[in-house]
């Protein structure tokens, strides 16, 4: 073999192994663009082309009670089924709805419907007056006064306005002094009323369950407030329910060291952003000088700023021990939080949240 033919043949193999990196580039790319697409619309595309549906099959199992508050309108129905795991999208229900010859009316009240139904079963159910359940208000935890009255309303058929008025006396229900606000103090439970139950009677019941709550879990008398303000940021703040003694330890840890509490929740609530689904917080909301606001005010806010649950109550009363001053929650799915001693280890959870974030746009962050 010459010199000449043995260089075209190495001019040759490069030229190969050239295309074949090329290929294999090129290969990556359209997998990585593909991966990202997929990602992102891959849902849409296999229903489309009827792989799979946005909609369940069937009647459904078990027992699930939703309740349509005062106002709600086809898509807030449809949010709150698919959030309940009634239905498997809102889209599905919602467009069953635009379906219908006669716009669908719906009464406010709670019914007892399925986990895992058909959007047809699941508007079938909601339309079977049997289903719907009477003088019955289920006020779940983390509800603000504002929220649980439009509840105890829907459910008990009281009037909402008659509600806000007997709320608004809270000198009515033998309340700590200086107490000025129901906030707090309405248990989360299942309450069944008469049908003649009055707006002041369905809110005594619900503080005097909260009272008897406190008197079995041993809380006294004058410490009532301050164990519900701080339950009331365990409830909003901790993911998960197991996490919630590890959130009142953080809490107890910063007011022993004189640090500001820095609960977005407390600055959300002082500013009016606690209904609005996010979990960041404005500038605007965390510079606001209001009595709630922990980033501005030392201490604890001025009050609860939601109804705790007895979970909670019990965490505050019974904190782990623990050096944390940091925690973040890191997955909105399922609840979890990192717990962290030094602000390098918070950031590097910060940063672990903005990644799930970045993959997860559509999950409330």
């Amino acid at each position: 073999m010459n010199a000449r033919t043995r260089e075209d043949r190495r001019r040759t193999g490069r030229r190969i192994l050239i295309s074949l990196l090329v290929a294999v580039l090129l290969l990556g790319g359209l997998a990585g663009a593909g991966a990202y697409l997929w990602s992102h619309y891959g849902d849409g595309i296999s229903q489309a082309l009827g792989w799979t549906s946005n909609d369940y099959e069937g009647e459904g199992t078990g027992e699930v009670v939703v309740v349509i508050t005062e106002g709600e309108i086809g898509e807030d129905v449809a949010a709150s089924l698919e959030e309940a795991g009634v239905v498997k999208t809102a889209e599905a229900f919602y467009s069953l709805l635009l379906e219908q010859p006669e716009e669908v009316a719906f009464l406010p009240g709670s019914y007892r419907v399925k986990s895992q139904m058909s959007a047809q079963a699941a508007l079938d159910a909601l339309e079977n007056p049997e289903n719907r359940m009477a003088f019955t208000a289920i006020i779940p935890e983390g509800n603000t006064v504002e929220k649980t009255l439009e509840l105890v309303s829907a459910g008990a058929s009281i009037p909402l306005e008659e509600l806000q008025a007997a709320a608004a006396d809270v000198s009515a229900y033998g309340l700590p002094a200086g107490v000025d606000t129901l906030e707090g103090w309405l248990f989360p439970a299942t309450y069944e009323f008469e049908e003649d139950t009055t707006g002041a009677e369905a809110i005594a019941k619900m503080v005097d369950t909260q009272i008897q709550v406190l008197d079995e879990m041993g809380v006294a008398p004058e410490s009532r407030e301050e164990v519900l303000t701080k339950a009331s940021i365990v409830q909003r703040e901790g993911g998960r329910i197991e996490d919630f003694p590890k959130v009142a330890r953080v809490i107890e840890n910063r007011l022993e060291q004189g640090m500001l509490l820095q609960m977005d929740s407390t600055a959300q609530y002082g500013y009016g952003q606690h209904a609005d689904g996010s979990v960041w917080s404005t500038d605007e909301a965390l510079a606001d000088d209001n009595p709630w606001n922990t980033y501005v005010n030392t201490g604890l806010p001025k009050g609860p700023i939601a109804n705790p649950g007895r979970d909670a109550i019990s965490a505050v009363l019974n904190p782990p021990a623990g050096d944390w001053v940091y925690f973040v929650a890191v997955n909105l799915e399922t609840g979890e939080s990192v717990f962290s001693t030094t602000q390098e280890e918070h950031e590097a959870a910060i940063g672990q949240f903005r990644e799930w974030c970045a993959a997860n746009p559509d999950q409330g962050c």
